[in-house]
């Protein structure tokens, strides 16, 4: 069976055990094995199909389980931020991750063992800060922080206190990384904006000016023609 045979039926299985709740290794072979050795542009086109196929099926999931036991919750979304990461839909995988940490934080009261640790807020506002989201690395550094100081207060011993120091220091590096590139972000927004009233302004009085000229000009030629008219005018009556 020739590849340009064979990828829209592995596109289709795979499809079909989403769509039927296939949450299992299986369907991971079926994905890895329509994303290998394509080429670049088929490539493209295919991560782009499969990424708003998962995005829409990722939201009917959601609603599906939200009655479920929060087990069940964290085990779909490990399989979607799985299956996201093998398409490279960084920013999807990224946001199930803040929910399934989160969902985590909710429930630490009722099942302990849930409980986020402070290296697991700091690896996500890490992978965050990476990829280019500094506003979700700011969020995750909080959420660090907290754990960071709730961990000192329970466990006030002297490696802890050295460990929650190190941590400390990264959170902060990460934090200060992502509150200047959101700074920077925001003052280059706004002298972009500042530039284009600036030329708008200035393109204002050339464009009045223009019009001006123009009417002036039009103007001038309209009382051109009339008196060469009247003249001609003046010449017949003479003859």
């Amino acid at each position: 069976m020739s590849n340009s045979t064979a990828l829209p039926q592995q596109i289709s299985l795979f499809r079909s055990r989403i769509q039927s709740r296939s949450f299992d290794d299986v369907t991971v072979r079926v994905l890895e094995t329509i994303l290998v050795s394509r080429d670049v542009q088929s490539l493209i086109g295919v991560r782009s199909a499969l990424t708003h196929f998962m995005r829409d099926e990722s939201l009917l999931i959601v609603r599906e389980i939200s009655v479920e036991p929060v087990e069940i919750k964290l085990l779909c979304a490990d399989f979607l931020i799985h299956i996201f990461a093998i398409i490279g839909d960084v920013e999807s995988c990224l946001t199930l991750r803040y929910e399934a940490l989160t969902l985590r934080e909710q429930k630490a009261t009722t099942y302990p063992e849930l409980q986020v640790a402070c290296k697991e807020w700091l690896t996500f506002a890490e992978h965050s800060a990476e990829n280019g989201f500094h506003s979700i690395a700011n969020q995750a550094c909080e959420k660090a922080l907290m754990c960071s100081k709730a961990n000192h207060v329970a466990n006030p011993k002297m490696d802890d206190v050295y460990n929650d120091m190190h941590a400390l220091k990264k959170i902060k590096r990460v934090k200060d990384v992502a509150l200047f590139t959101i700074s920077s972000q925001s003052v280059q927004a706004q002298v972009a904006l500042y530039l284009k009233q600036k030329e708008l302004e200035r393109s204002t009085p050339q464009l009045a000016s223009s019009i001006e000229a123009q009417s002036s000009g039009s103007s001038r030629f309209r009382s051109g023609i009339r008196k060469h008219n009247m003249r001609k005018l003046h010449h017949c009556r003479c003859l």
